[in-house]
């Protein structure tokens, strides 16, 4: 059956300016880390996207070696656009991003001008699209010139490979370095994406900061501490959670006993607000001022759902966020 999207889908979303840019993002994003890979079933990828779509979630975000295997998230994503969005594509954003290994040899890794505009030619014949529109360097490379990386990106924005190009995982030095160079080749670093959670608070000791002087967006990705922070956790470890299976970053020793306490406190304050403690995860970065969008993971439909959801109750007062800090320390930051 030919697929039309729900036509209340702008009035289920709210959307944020990205910096000082002309583009706008859903608040909430669906990145296609997991669960879009040709491991996984092409139907319940496909079922993940239109439901996304169906809420107003204009965002999906992607990397090279997001899949598994690699590369099969962007083929995933590309067989959907030539179906299900083939008469959307100018109602999406479509961001995807190099850095991390992709292919052997000295050619496959970090931020290169030859692996960074080569990467996302590839991109591009799996995604089938002339352009993206957002395109990062996936993480700061220490060896090769700053000068290169950002020459690159500034090249792909030039070549109409890309509309719009970002960074992630970068510090405040680093974002300050890459976000000077680029505005003096003539192109505009429009997002920063950072891992930023209640227990990955890092980003507050002077990047979010350093994104506000230099007027650009900010996507947090994990925001639920890769599913640390929802209702999973809070008895026991299910057996087809990412810990149980080893999925991700996280193990075993991520649900310590003193973080199992934490997990309950937050669970408490989430059901006082009349939330779950996702949703409270996720209003909590959004209450940042400098966040545009969370970017979320799913492994089905309700849980997007439930995630954009967490927009009817952003707010919160003085007591909730004291008492929430209280709960992290000591928390990572």
């Amino acid at each position: 059956m030919h697929y039309l999207p729900s036509p209340t889908r702008y009035s289920a979303m709210s959307y944020a300016r990205v910096g000082a840019s002309g583009l706008m993002l859903p608040r909430i994003s669906l990145g296609l880390w997991h669960n879009f890979g040709a491991v996984d079933r092409h139907e319940q990828s496909v079922q993940m996207l239109t439901r996304a779509f169906d809420l107003g979630i204009t965002h999906f975000d992607l990397a090279n070696n997001y899949g598994p295997p690699a590369g099969s998230a962007e083929e995933t994503l590309g067989r959907a656009l030539r179906t299900e969005f083939r008469s959307y594509r100018d109602e999406l954003v479509i961001s995807t991003k190099a850095g991390w290994g992709m292919w052997p040899g000295p050619y496959g890794d970090f931020g290169s001008r030859k692996y960074l505009i080569a990467s996302l030619d590839q991109s591009l014949k799996r995604l089938g699209l002339d352009y993206v529109d957002i395109f990062y360097h996936h993480r700061p490379d220490p060896n090769t010139p700053l000068e290169e990386t950002m020459g690159a990106l500034e090249h792909i924005v030039r070549s109409g490979r890309a509309l719009y190009v970002g960074i992630s995982s970068y510090d405040a030095q680093g974002t300050r370095a890459a976000a000077e160079l680029l505005r003096a080749l003539g192109t505009r670093c429009l997002i920063h994406q950072p891992s930023y959670s209640m227990f990955n608070r890092w980003v507050e000791d002077g990047l979010l900061q350093e994104t506000e002087r230099q007027q650009m967006g900010v996507i947090a990705f994990s925001p639920l501490a890769q599913g640390l922070l929802t209702d999973r956790y809070l008895d026991a470890i299910p057996g087809d959670s990412r810990i149980a299976k080893h999925t991700g970053f996280l193990n075993h020793s991520d649900l310590t006993e003193a973080r199992l306490v934490q997990l309950q406190a937050l669970s408490k304050i989430a059901q006082e607000r009349g939330q779950s403690l996702a949703q409270l995860a996720l209003a909590w970065v959004l209450r940042q001022p400098s966040v545009t969008s969370a970017l979320i993971g799913a492994s089905r439909s309700s849980q997007i759902e439930s995630c954009v959801a967490s927009l009817e109750r952003l707010g919160f007062s003085q007591d909730e966020l004291s008492r929430i800090d209280a709960i992290l320390q000591p928390a990572a930051r």
